[in-house]
């Protein structure tokens, strides 16, 4: 059986690719062709996951199906899902949820099809698909602050942004990789043309960097404490330790417009059983990682519970709630995409999100 924490890491790097890898063009091309593929699987048939009316909470009777599609391979970034649907928050409110990995399409279209009534995705990709005019909205922060960074093994002693001019970056020859390593150079003076950036594709983080790559851009929740686990100290760069408008949401929850208008119910009922179940996460990490690796029994279980220790407080951080979004971590964002000419067009960022649906504080 294939390694199921290699096979989580490449998952990562597949998160990053879906909203970074690709130019505007290209992710604009990908995602229309997959909502005309998508949209014309569905046809006009109203289906299950986003056609069901929403079902108010303590309801007795039928179940309303519903489809929640991943970014990737199941990991903690969702493991409140699992637990509202492992302790019955989901039947609690009148929801029978099915928690489904994405295809080629790509979580973003899929719930922009209907195809699925919520999903995981990025800010980054939310804001791309609106600025196309793919009506997709978030609905709820994962993850507080941005977990995410450069790292690389101790040994090679990259400790501050500058200390990466002469050495060679793992990535996939991205605009947004490359602005996001000048965003970061530029605050210590250094030269971005003094990197190498080689395509890495799908290579495993820990066999790179024991070849010709000197460090990578990881979620630490993940990569990072499985290298605790292999005793393979890392030195890891924050975004958010250089730049405030690198600090923005990943991973977040989606739904479309359309879900949104015409089944607030079931939108509130959703959110509901999903902020439960994060807030189980936060009180009980080990209980909560027990959970999610007998919903996904290939997952490494001493894995799941070292990240779940870890991100289990970052989940609501200094928040008033779980989920909680703010204007100005969308605009310092947008604002920053824009600043690196990673945008074509333009949107109102106060449309791409909403706190509405959320327990009341």
């Amino acid at each position: 059986m294939i390694s199921s924490s290699r096979t989580t890491t490449n998952r990562t790097k597949k998160t990053l690719i879906t909203t970074s890898r690709l130019t505007l063009r290209r992710f604009t091309a990908l995602l229309l062709a997959s909502l005309l593929v998508l949209l014309a699987a569905c046809g006009s048939k109203d289906n299950s996951a986003s056609g069901a009316s929403g079902a108010q909470a303590g309801d007795g009777g039928k179940k309303t199906p519903v489809k929640v599609v991943l970014d990737w391979s199941p990991n903690t970034n969702h493991t409140g899902l699992y637990a509202a649907q492992s302790l019955g928050y989901f039947a609690e409110n009148g929801l029978d949820v099915q928690i489904v990995q994405p295809g080629a399409a790509g979580s973003e279209a899929m719930v922009a099809s209907g195809e699925a009534a919520f999903g995981v995705g990025t800010q980054e990709g939310v804001t791309q698909s609106r600025i196309q005019g793919v009506p997709i909205v978030s609905i709820g922060a994962i993850i507080q602050h941005n977990t995410s960074g450069f790292a690389s093994p101790a040994a090679k002693n990259i400790k501050t942004p500058k200390d990466f001019e002469g050495k060679t970056y793992g990535g996939w020859g991205s605009p947004n990789e490359r602005a996001m390593l000048q965003s970061l150079m530029q605050k210590q003076q250094a030269d971005i043309n003094k990197v190498k950036i080689v395509n890495v594709g799908d290579a495993d983080f820990f066999t790179a960097v024991k070849r010709d790559i000197d460090f990578e851009w990881i979620f630490y929740a993940w990569t990072g404490i499985e290298a605790e686990l292999r005793n393979e100290p890392l030195n890891m760069i924050y975004l958010t330790d250089y730049s405030k408008q690198l600090d923005y949401y990943t991973p977040l929850l989606i739904a479309s417009e359309k879900t949104i208008q015409q089944k607030p119910e079931l939108v509130r009922s959703f959110m509901a059983a999903v902020s439960k179940g994060y807030q189980y996460a936060i009180d009980h990490p080990q209980e909560s990682a027990d959970l999610l690796v007998k919903a996904v029994p290939d997952l490494d279980p001493k894995l799941v519970k070292a990240s779940q220790k870890w991100l289990s407080p970052k989940y609501k951080d200094d928040a008033p709630r779980w989920g909680e979004q703010k204007k100005e971590v969308w605009e310092n964002y947008y604002n920053w995409m824009n600043d690196h000419k990673l945008l074509e067009g333009t949107t109102d960022v106060g449309k791409a999100f909403t706190n509405d649906f959320l327990p009341a504080k």
